[in-house]
């Protein structure tokens, strides 16, 4: 049976207000449906998320009234776009770190495996803030042990397809992340029930007047909790994932 590929773009955004413009204007020429998802900014992000959806019809935009995460925002955006009739989401991060020109090769990939997950393996320059580098490098070594395998080269990566059904059974089924940590955990939990993995190089690059929401003692505390709660998982699951590697 041929799975329908009907994607749209998630666009999680917390007082994104100067970058969003932007990126807009770029994704215009792809001709997708866009979900503007407003993580309870400030009202000037909030007034320029009403103007691009007013200026473009195929943006939409939806509103959190309370900052509660890009986690959060991206699963109220997942759900909305399933609800919507959409079978797929490419994720991008509202800061200009992804590089647009690999949008297509993201959704070529869904298209000709839609039953797999599409991630981005971030390649980046020196503008990464080195304390984010390393951590990062931590979370790829409990996403190896939390999965047993080496098939999520980069769980922190916000440049990925997610599809739909999948995704939404489990946000519906779980109380996952609210914030950075989920990037990393719906990948860990769509592994461990079978969903294919497929990683593309992406070039990511830190704007010198970026805005970045993440907390580097916070959410590395969040996602010291979030890595440990999914190795109790593991541990669970440990003999069918092995299994795995020889089926």
């Amino acid at each position: 049976m041929t799975t329908l590929f009907k994607p749209c773009i998630l666009i999680p955004v917390y007082n994104h207000e100067k970058p969003l413009p932007g990126i807009v204007e770029r994704l215009a020429a792809h001709q997708l449906p866009c979900l503007l998802v407003d993580d309870g900014s400030d009202a000037s992000c909030a007034e320029v998320i009403r103007s691009l959806a007013e200026q473009y019809a195929w943006i939409q935009s939806i509103r959190l009234n309370i900052n509660q995460g890009k986690g959060a925002a991206v699963k109220a955006g997942i759900l909305a776009a399933q609800a919507q009739g959409y079978s797929h989401a490419l994720q991008i991060d509202a800061d200009g770190q992804h590089d647009l020109n690999d949008l297509d090769k993201f959704l070529s990939a869904a298209r000709q495996t839609p039953e797999a997950v599409v991630i981005g393996r971030a390649l980046f320059d020196a503008s990464i803030p080195k304390l984010r580098y390393y951590a990062r490098y931590l979370t790829h070594v409990w996403v190896h042990i939390n999965t047993l395998s080496w098939a999520i080269p980069d769980s922190m990566c916000g440049y990925r397809v997610y599809p739909l059904a999948s995704c939404a059974k489990l946000i519906q089924s779980l109380a996952m992340e609210n914030r950075m940590g989920f990037d990393t955990e719906i990948l860990v939990r769509l592994y461990w029930q079978g969903v294919a993995v497929i990683s593309i190089p992406t070039q990511v690059r830190y704007p010198l007047d970026g805005l970045s929401h993440f907390r580097a003692w916070e959410d590395n505390l969040l996602l010291s909790r979030t890595h440990a709660r999914l190795f109790f998982g593991m541990l669970l699951r440990w003999p069918s994932l092995l299994l795995r590697h020889f089926q």
